[in-house]
């Protein structure tokens, strides 16, 4: 009886060594699948990673193209409002000169209205234009009024004189028409 059971003693320990390797190799085979899924994701979240950076650097790439061409557009609009006032003084300078019958300072006068002249068009070329405003509707967008007067033949809003002349970079106000309009 002893004998006995000692041998069922040994056979319920080996039994239990049995199940518990087999636990632990169950146990091993389920960390095991759990690791393969944390080191590779499904393959839908990688495509999907892609596809949002993809979208972010074309969107960056665009951005930086648009700032780009407003720098190159508009990046000289300091240096062109002082220059205009340059531009202003060579045409008040003509404009005071021009009553002149002097010979020599008439062809002074012609030299300052060609260097103005040509001053005018290296700035066009670069995206200045030239408000037009005598005659034309009063439009607050480009012009400033400073005074209102009354004028008979003339329609109510039309500028009747121009002070100081307006110009417009690249489809950009850079400096407001100082205007006279009419008020009836």
């Amino acid at each position: 009886m002893a004998e006995n059971l000692n041998n069922d003693l040994n056979e319920e320990a080996e039994q239990a060594k049995e199940a518990s390797k087999s636990e632990e190799s169950i146990q091993s085979e389920e960390t095991k699948a759990a690791a393969n899924e944390t080191q590779a994701p499904p393959t839908d979240e990688f495509k999907s990673k892609y596809f949002y950076l993809a979208a972010e650097m074309d969107n960056m790439k665009k951005r930086f193209d648009r700032e780009k061409e407003n720098l190159l557009k508009y990046g000289n609009e300091k240096v062109l409002s002082d220059i205009v006032d340059v531009v202003d003084n060579l045409e008040r300078t003509v404009q005071a000169l021009h009553a002149e019958t002097d010979e020599k300072i008439l062809n002074i006068v012609t030299g300052i209205n060609m260097v103005r002249e040509h001053f005018m068009g290296v700035l066009k070329k670069h995206g200045l234009e030239t408000i037009e405003s005598v005659g034309k509707t009063f439009d607050p967008n480009f012009h400033e009024a400073l005074a209102q007067q009354p004028a008979e033949g003339k329609e109510d809003q039309e500028i009747l004189t121009e002070y100081q002349k307006g110009y417009v970079l690249n489809g950009r106000l850079l400096r407001a028409a100082k205007v006279v309009v009419v008020k009836n």
